[in-house]
């Protein structure tokens, strides 16, 4: 049995109530003011250094040991997500959401508390010798929590050589694990198309550039995009998801709106697609006398992990599961890649067993999920800054 997961475990009614907490009092993106507060309380409790309010509502536990003079001193840092999603929950235990219309569907109560058991387990052990930086993240749900703390000098106020994450998966097993190396989760890209027509009397289309038809012409042509410009070997996904149009059975409206995502594994794919999508709603939108607009955002770029990262990640878990090194590629979003492009690192996943999917009413992270997740994080720290 792993003494990590021996002390993790002797500890999980503790971190249990503080998870169950934080989920029953979920914040939104930049809005995490008591979970940023709890978490740095923890923190100093346990005798870590905290740094607060670092891109917006995020907190940096910083933990020392070992040879402090060392200029080469190892440094590593791990990071959780702290943000809940505007959604209703749909559960009814005691630790349900008591905030309407919010809710920790995406398990980051869970990430924060492993993170929080990695930190304790580390000040009270310290059997590395470097700096462990505690990154917990505000506004990982789309609102650009990971750019915020960048822009704010997170790397260059808390310097890394190397930086780790992790998510909860539901459907796999409590106490295994899943990587890969390279591209792991997609790019997310959210995008509008304005088309800009005139509008007229239902009963006399013929005086009017319906952008009705050309919006729904554009609909059908965007779906060659991926089928006809992406190489099959780079996976791409172009859904359109809105068509806001008239509210009158017998005006043609002025303008339509579209909207969709796109997702892929490479910025290259993802630049390649817009370029494509301009082209087309443009071309297509002056074939009925209209004109098209596309407004293309970029929420997240792809999460790419290194693969000397990943051996070690995984080398670090295997020690408490079973790990598969070759875990399918998932079309999701991940804002940690901002982090991942500007320090090399892994981002592993961790089993949450049989519960609902992410972003469902009914999700609920596992508890029994903490020491797994927790014991991952600080056998790596313990591998990458052994003594």
């Amino acid at each position: 049995m792993s003494t990590i997961l021996d002390t993790l475990r002797r500890d999980l009614p503790e971190f249990t109530a503080i998870r169950r907490d934080i989920h029953a009092h979920p914040e939104l993106g930049l809005q995490e003011h008591r979970t940023a507060a709890l978490v740095a309380e923890r923190l100093e409790a346990w005798g870590i250094e905290v740094h607060r309010g670092v891109g917006g509502t995020g907190v940096v536990g910083v933990l020392r040991a070992g040879d402090l003079g060392r200029n080469d001193a190892p440094r590593i840092g791990l990071r959780a997500d702290m943000d809940a999603l505007p959604m209703q929950e749909e559960n009814g235990f005691a630790h349900a959401s008591r905030s309407p219309g919010r809710m920790h569907a995406c398990g980051h109560d869970g990430h924060t508390t492993m993170l929080l058991a990695a930190a304790k387990y580390l000040a009270e052990t310290r059997r590395f010798e470097g700096t462990v930086h505690f990154i917990f993240q505000p506004a990982e749900e789309g609102d650009g929590g990971a750019d915020a703390m960048l822009a704010d000098g997170l790397f260059e106020r808390f310097p890394c050589d190397t930086v780790f994450g992790l998510h909860n998966r539901p459907g796999l097993a409590v106490g295994q694990y899943g990587i890969r190396p390279g591209p792991a989760m997609a790019g997310v890209v959210f995008w509008d198309i304005k088309v800009q027509g005139k509008g007229g009397h239902g009963a006399r289309p013929e005086a009017t550039f319906d952008p009705v038809v050309a919006g729904s012409a554009i609909v059908q042509a965007l779906q060659s995009v991926v089928s006809r410009n992406v190489a099959a070997a780079d996976r791409a996904v172009l859904s359109t998801t809105r068509f806001d149009a008239g509210q009158a059975y017998n005006v043609i409206p002025d303008s339509v709106r579209l909207g969709g995502t796109v997702r892929a594994f490479s910025n290259d794919v993802l630049r390649l697609v817009e370029d494509r999508m301009r082209g087309i709603a443009e071309g297509v939108a002056a074939g009925f006398g209209c004109s098209a607009t596309l407004d293309f955002r970029v929420v997240t770029t792809p999460l790419v992990n290194d693969a000397a990262q990943v051996t070690a990640m995984a080398e670090a878990a295997e020690a408490l599961g079973p790990v598969d090194r070759d875990f399918p590629a998932v079309m999701g979003g991940e804002d940690f890649a901002a982090m991942l492009e500007r320090v090399p690192g892994a981002y592993i996943l961790v089993g949450n067993g049989d519960s609902a999917e992410v972003h469902h009413p009914r999700f609920d992270f596992n508890d029994a999920t903490i020491p797994y997740g927790a014991g991952a994080l600080a056998a790596l720290v313990e591998a990458k800054l052994a003594r």
